[in-house]
């Protein structure tokens, strides 16, 4: 029995190690991620030859999908920032919300920029814009962060084309369009709830979180740009979300043609090259050199100088999202992922809470969400073909269940944790116990949701 359920306490113990090293002994975030995932191997079995092939691989699998994206998505923010177009955009936002409904303003922009792209690409494309806003307003980051943070967790775990519910729905041959319009009826109003009053909790128990300054190396000190010579709300919103636009017209050219494995030739191929988001990104920023540069009277000098300000402040952070990813490896090769796949064997549970409760244990175990939900099909498959369930809302009680209780092996919560200068502590009771609560009234709304149909 002991030796069953050793990689679920390897996991615990790996986890203790990590937070020992970094809290106790002060030890570099990035270098104690690597020292505890090697260990974590060892302690797990792993072959020793074998451990440093699977940190690379997670090093080399994490970075390489989301390294350039992270690049490009820095340096179109910082040019958005030293252009003036973030300010703009600021001001209109100010200008049409006001202070009191800041939060509403981001958890509306967030939800639409967030549909069409990946956490992390949402992430590093709306962190200026929070920025901007918070120092404008003369208020807290978090206060702006938290409502644009609880937005795109739900469109990532919730809502197609993200790669999770994609595949979920793939798998479990649910009807994706299906998934879309229930993902919508659950994931607008758990948006505005939690977005609204999520802040206010936050704030009560972590205060000291509010006041950090965060990460604004790529956020320029935009005081200093008259408003005279801003550029207009139209153009800036436009370079803001050129990424969205390019990724979204080729999302919809899938959802048309059936096309949605995304490979085609001729035209079609084309749109799906330049909406990918690697190219979207890299057009971005090719618009916005000429939209908040060059358009702006800005030599070639002043622009490369406003990309190279914009990469040094990442280079660290982009390490320990690596880092987060070589543990999250760690645990998949160590065999954590089957060993909670038999704990669920020939169960009688109700497939949504099962769906949810498996998702959310390999979320807590592995860290990705794509991965945690993808496992967590192989649990449910079994008991749905037996059973009559709504296959859509099982699609999204997987979904709801892999963004549970983001940690030390997520690299979304290192993401979250270096942009906004949190200590760990603060990054559980902020970023932590948000995904939490989205998780868990998630579930509550999908069972709600199902009793009515």
């Amino acid at each position: 029995m002991f030796g069953e359920i050793w990689p679920l306490i390897s996991v615990v113990i790996g986890v203790l190690v990590l937070l020992v090293l970094i809290m106790l002994l002060k030890m570099n975030t990035f270098i104690s991620l690597i020292v505890t995932s090697m260990f974590t191997g060892i302690i797990l079995g792993m072959p020793i030859d074998k451990i440093v092939e699977v940190v690379e691989k997670g090093m080399g699998d994490t970075l390489g999908s989301i390294a350039i994206i992270f690049g490009l998505g820095s340096i179109l923010g910082k040019l958005l920032s030293e252009g003036g177009g973030a300010t703009r955009i600021a001001d209109k936002l100010i200008e049409k919300f006001g202070e009191k409904y800041v939060t509403l303003a981001m958890i509306v922009a967030s939800f639409i920029i967030g549909i069409s792209l990946f956490l992390e690409v949402a992430f590093v494309l709306l962190i200026p814009l929070v920025f901007t806003l918070a120092k404008r307003m003369k208020i807290s980051n978090l206060k702006v962060g938290l409502p644009m943070a609880t937005s795109i967790a739900i469109t990532h775990g919730f809502l197609p084309p993200h790669p999770g519910p994609v595949a979920i729905s793939q798998a479990l041959h649910a009807n994706i369009g299906h998934v879309l319009m229930y993902g919508f009826i659950i994931g607008i109003p758990l948006a505005i709830i939690v977005g609204v009053i999520f802040p206010k909790f936050a704030y009560k128990i972590a205060p000291v979180a509010f006041t950090r300054e965060g990460n604004q190396g790529t956020i320029a000190d935009t005081q200093k740009i008259e408003n005279k010579t801003l550029p207009s709300f139209g153009i800036s919103l436009l370079t803001a979300l050129s990424p969205v636009i390019l990724m979204l017209l080729a999302t919809v050219v899938q959802l048309i043609t059936g096309h949605e494995d995304g490979k085609a030739t001729g035209f079609e191929g084309f749109i799906y090259f330049i909406g990918s988001s690697t190219t979207a990104m890299l057009i971005a920023v090719l618009f916005a050199m000429y939209t908040m540069g060059i358009r702006r009277k800005h030599s070639m000098h002043q622009i490369m100088q406003t990309v190279s300000d914009a990469i040094t402040p990442i280079a660290m952070l982009l390490l320990i999202i690596g880092g987060g990813g070589v543990f999250k490896q760690i645990l998949i090769d160590g065999g954590v992922g089957d060993t909670i796949s038999k704990m669920f064997h020939g169960t009688e549970m109700s497939p949504i809470i099962l769906a949810w409760l498996a998702a959310a244990i390999l979320r807590v175990a592995l860290g990705s969400t794509t991965v945690a939900a993808l496992s967590s099909v192989g649990i449910v498959l079994p008991l749905i073909q037996s059973v009559d369930v709504n296959i859509s809302l099982v699609v999204l009680a997987i979904g709801a269940g892999s963004i549970f209780c983001s940690h030390v092996n997520d690299a979304g919560f290192w993401m979250f944790k270096e942009y906004f200068g949190l200590t760990i502590k603060e990054t559980f009771l902020t970023w932590t116990l948000l995904e939490s609560i989205l998780s868990v009234l998630g579930l509550g709304f999908i069972l709600l949701v199902n009793v009515i149909i």
